[in-house]
């Protein structure tokens, strides 16, 4: 359980009055006649200091211990474990968003079939999540390139915004309330002109190599959520910041953990940590931050562990005979645990009866499973690989418990 601080720790968020007028009429007589708006400003952080207070102090090295171990264990293993890794992220992260899909419909759209919207929303999560850490682990920096990049691959495909991805937004947005106007809103960002101003000065303190790294961690994605740069898809963009700051310090240079996971086992407290943080009290969301961090690397690590042996369970179940399709079938599965028949094909050729039979022989062994149902266009799925992501969310939230 999270505690909040009788006094300010940080900064609070000041307020600015700015002009409002609908774009398009709308809603009720109030939202019509609203000339003006109180919006949220949070503070310059750029060369502001943290110090992890004293009696979190214990948590915060548990955390970057057991984050270190859980990269460590993925260390030298097939790019395969940190596709996991991402994906267990933003999967996650989406479903902090009320972003969900079945097993059935990821699957298809991992293997790039038109599924349900939010499956294709949680697939590009995970581009948007890779795109942010490996370039803050291949140039040791966080650029607005980066975010507007992630934001791009985010929001690219959306009905809606997928005009604006990778654009800042050019007019006032708000949380709750009308959707007609900004009254009765529970949050206000500041206003557009501010955005890059706010923007630039968060991504200097994002940079930072001088302070405690859970807590520049858990104050850069607090300050993202507060400038609210993007007109949708600002929270997982702004939880991708998270794994690429662990990366950008060093702390996981191997792999991404699934802190959303933990995040999105107490969403209440992680909601309340953000707004505690715009009254000026950074405690509760690092709290949670730490406690998120802890239970996600230490399951995570655990599921590295179940992974790397899963080839040669698969080989014990099939007894397969080296150079045979089956077996050519196994690591592919490993490293691509969704594949069409174009993605098979590529591996191991051309289709034939001796491809589909050495199918057949993976899916009789429980190995893979068809999820489409159909004739054509069939997807199959390493059932190992995609149990171990629901398991891993399910850890997380039971660790998030105890710890």
């Amino acid at each position: 359980m999270v505690t909040e601080l009788a006094t300010s720790d940080w900064p609070p968020h000041g307020a600015e009055v700015v002009p409002w007028r609908q774009e398009r009429r709308g809603g009720s007589r109030e939202d019509r006649v609203l000339t003006e708006v109180t919006t949220s400003m949070p503070p310059l952080i750029a060369e502001l200091d943290y110090a992890i207070p004293a009696d979190l102090t214990a948590l915060s090295e548990r955390a970057l211990v057991v984050l270190g171990a859980m990269d460590g264990e993925a260390t030298g293993q097939p790019a395969a474990m940190a596709r996991f890794m991402i994906r267990s992220e933003s999967v996650a992260s989406s479903k902090i968003e009320r972003i969900s899909a079945s097993t059935e419909d990821f699957a298809r759209a991992l293997a790039g079939q038109r599924s349900n919207s939010s499956a294709l929303s949680m697939v590009a999560a995970s581009t948007a999540l890779a795109t942010m850490v490996t370039s803050a682990g291949s140039r040791g920096t966080i650029d607005k390139a980066d975010i507007l990049a992630a934001h791009e691959a985010l929001m690219r495909d959306d009905l809606a915004e997928g005009p604006y991805a990778g654009t800042l937004r050019d007019s006032q947005n708000w949380i709750g309330g009308s959707d007609n106007s900004p009254r009765n809103a529970l949050f206000v960002p500041p206003p557009q002109g501010r955005v890059d101003e706010l923007l630039d000065d968060l991504i200097v303190f994002a940079n930072r190599d001088d302070l405690p790294t859970m807590a520049q961690v858990t104050i850069a994605h607090a300050q993202f959520e507060s400038i609210h740069p993007f007109g949708d898809g600002n929270g997982r963009t702004g939880r991708a910041l998270i794994g690429a700051i662990l990366r950008r310090r060093g702390v996981t240079p191997q792999t991404v953990v699934p802190v959303a996971s933990g995040l999105l086992a107490r969403r209440g407290d992680y909601f309340d940590g953000l707004g505690s943080y715009r009254a000026g009290h950074v405690r509760p969301l690092l709290e949670l931050m730490l406690r998120s961090a802890v239970a996600a690397a230490e399951e995570g690590r655990i599921s590295v562990q179940r992974i790397k042996q899963f080839p040669q369970q698969w080989e014990a179940q099939l007894d397969v005979r080296r150079g045979s399709t089956a077996a050519l079938l196994i690591p592919a599965f490993f490293d691509n645990p969704v594949m069409s028949v174009a993605d098979i094909e590529r591996v191991v050729g051309p289709v034939s009866q001796k491809l589909y039979n050495a199918i057949a022989r993976l899916e009789d062994a429980g190995i893979v499973q068809e999820m489409t149902g159909r004739k054509r266009d069939r997807v199959w799925a390493a059932v190992d690989l995609m149990a171990e992501l629901e398991d891993l969310d399910g850890r997380i939230a039971a660790a998030m418990e105890t710890i």
